[in-house]
């Protein structure tokens, strides 16, 4: 029936032809599945005699198309015409973008043992024990439905917020429409990833994997890992997506994988996370030999003489050297050209962001984004008071923005009413009215972990002077409330609702400073929502600009920026100009951002 309502319109087509080395997959195709979604009109894909609905992210993977294939993508209704087009351009856009994973060069190497051969994921050399992948499915008691468990799964990888991760999520969701039981969703993955057997996309099958035993976990049949407290060479056949993330907070100091490819998730994750790995076939080396892995050369020398052991600790050594020099000034201020000095500040999310920034040079932190502790289940004052009390430790400069709920952010516990425009309604500052016991916990935590340390407070999604008064009138309240002296710390706004820009001299007699969001701000200038899923702004727009000419013109209080403009290698140089004396960027652009100011 739901084919007959497009029985009357004409029919549209266009062949697509894969030019990405990497296939069309599962990250490029959640992004087209998202956009096709957006039109009120049948869009099928067909390849090789069969036919997919291109709005399915799962029978779209099923084509299993590699570099050099063409579809024909058909659309049938209302927009069908434009709908062709604007996907059309998406897709020369995602297949330019999606560069190639290329393969490292293998280095010759001088090693007097024998050595398996083997293919570089990510550079580096490596000598421990071997350790074998165990892992154990326990069982523990469920009260929680599948629905449930598909919602925790899918709140789950939203807030990992990297692009495999909500990739994942967009497939488990299209996946979930479909299988109402668990049974059925093992049955979906396990066909959907039987089908990638065999073609260049066969890597991606353990994100099936990985989104089906997410889900398991929330039904209480989780998959236990357990990995030596002492340094160690992990053996796998493969790894799951996130099984790499939890590697990575072990003493791991190499990886060798059997069945993956360079291409694949746990790959990327590898490179991401600097651990020294390759491919290779290395299950027969008996658990607790010491080995060496040489993922310049692209070898495991599971014999290694004591001249192979002097060469590999050399090159370790020569390794380590180079990234010392490559990051000695990254402590360093950065100094532009003619003599002025800009602050470089970090955006941290949780703890261990927070010590990463330290060690890449942050001279504070810019904005804590203090969500990290709003997870599934509501923290508790003490918990609270110690994730800031570690953080607060490590730095002089420290600025807290209070929770930043709403729009694209949700709780299962912030129970917020449904909004046709959720990001211009309930969020950030707005919590204060709605969420009061959420907000007073939140600011007894920073007030009692601050220890008359002088720290900053922010709140988000200030747009008149009076919600900043209130604001600020409920913290002096919760601090007399719990007498607690906070007479050192600083009260400000985020810039990211355009009525601030005409109140800036009103604001300049209450706020102790200000911090420009440039990913919201843009947002609301250009009335485009920031995660929409093809409309876009231009970050570097001279509105975007003028706008913070302007507050640097107008404000008397310290101003800086937290956005993702900060960091942008086109933008510093504008940013300096505009008056910007202070930015605030990820803990891994530090170095390079002080790089770049120093060339201005």
């Amino acid at each position: 029936m739901n084919s007959l309502k497009y029985l009357f319109f004409k029919a549209h087509k266009k062949q697509f032809t894969i030019t990405s080395s990497n296939g069309f997959h599962l990250r490029p195709v959640a992004q087209f599945v998202t956009m096709a979604k957006t039109f009120s009109c049948q869009i099928r894909a067909t390849f090789n005699h069969q036919t997919v609905d291109a709005k399915n992210i799962n029978t779209l993977l099923s084509l299993s198309l590699e570099k050099n294939d063409s579809f024909i993508l058909n659309t049938k209704g209302k927009d069908a015409k434009l709908a062709l087009e604007k996907l059309h351009a998406l897709f020369q856009i995602l297949m330019q973008n999606d560069k190639e994973i290329k393969t490292l060069k293998k280095e010759s190497h001088k090693y007097e043992s024998v050595c398996i051969e083997a293919e570089n994921i990510c550079e580096g050399v490596a000598i421990a024990p071997v350790y074998h992948y165990e892992a154990k499915e326990v069982i523990s008691k469920n009260t929680l439905s599948f629905k449930d468990a598909v919602t925790k799964a899918l709140n789950e990888l939203e807030t990992l917020h990297t692009p495999i991760y909500l990739a994942q999520k967009a497939l488990l969701d299209s996946l979930s429409k479909e299988c109402q039981t668990l049974d059925l969703l093992t049955e979906a993955t396990n066909h959907a990833s039987q089908k990638l057997l065999g073609t260049k996309l066969e890597a991606k099958r353990s994100d099936y994997q990985d989104i089906l035993q997410r889900v398991k976990k929330h039904l209480g049949i989780e998959v236990k890992l357990t990995f030596p407290h002492s340094p160690f060479i992990l053996i796998a056949k493969d790894l799951l997506p996130s099984e790499v993330d939890l590697l990575s907070k072990t003493q791991v100091q190499g990886v060798v994988l059997k069945e993956t490819s360079t291409l694949s998730h746990t790959a990327i994750l590898l490179r991401s996370e600097g651990v020294v790995s390759l491919i290779a076939d290395a299950t027969q080396i008996p658990l607790g030999t010491t080995v060496i892995v040489d993922a310049h050369s692209g070898v495991v020398l599971y014999t290694p003489t004591s001249s192979d052991i002097e060469k590999a600790k050399s090159r370790i050594n020569s390794d380590s050297t180079q990234q010392k020099m490559a990051s000695t000034k990254r402590f360093n201020s950065a100094v532009t050209t003619q003599g002025e000095t800009i602050k470089v500040l970090a955006n941290v999310a949780d703890v261990n962001s927070a010590k990463v920034a330290k060690e890449e040079g942050a001279e504070g932190i810019g904005l804590l984004r203090s969500e990290f502790l709003f997870k599934e289940v509501a923290p508790t004052l003490e918990e609270q008071t110690e994730a800031y009390q570690e953080i607060f430790r490590l730095f002089h400069e420290v600025t807290v923005r209070t929770l930043d709920i709403g729009g694209d952010k949700k709780l299962p516990y912030i129970h917020l009413p449904h909004e046709e425009n959720p990001f211009l309604g309930i969020r950030g500052v707005r919590l204060f009215q709605t969420h009061p016991q959420v907000m007073e916990q939140q600011l007894h935590a920073i007030f009692l972990a601050s220890n008359n340390q002088a720290i900053k407070i922010m709140f988000p999604m200030v747009s008149t002077v009076q919600e900043f008064k209130d604001a600020k009138a409920f913290a002096l309240h919760v601090a007399k409330k719990h007498q607690i002296n906070i007479e050192k710390i600083d009260f400000g706004i985020m810039i990211e609702v355009p009525s601030v820009l005409f109140l800036i001299e009103s604001f300049n007699e209450v706020v102790d400073f200000y911090s420009i969001g440039t990913n919201d701000l843009t947002q609301y200038l250009f009335a485009t929502e920031r995660t929409h899923p093809t409309l876009k702004t231009d970050t570097l727009s001279p509105v975007v600009f003028s706008a913070i000419e302007s507050i640097i013109k107008n404000a008397t209080k310290p101003v800086s920026i937290c956005g993702e403009l900060a960091s942008n290698t086109k933008a510093i140089e504008k940013l300096i100009q505009c008056g910007i004396k202070t930015l605030s960027v990820s803990p891994k652009s530090i170095a390079k951002t002080k790089e770049d100011i120093r060339d201005v």
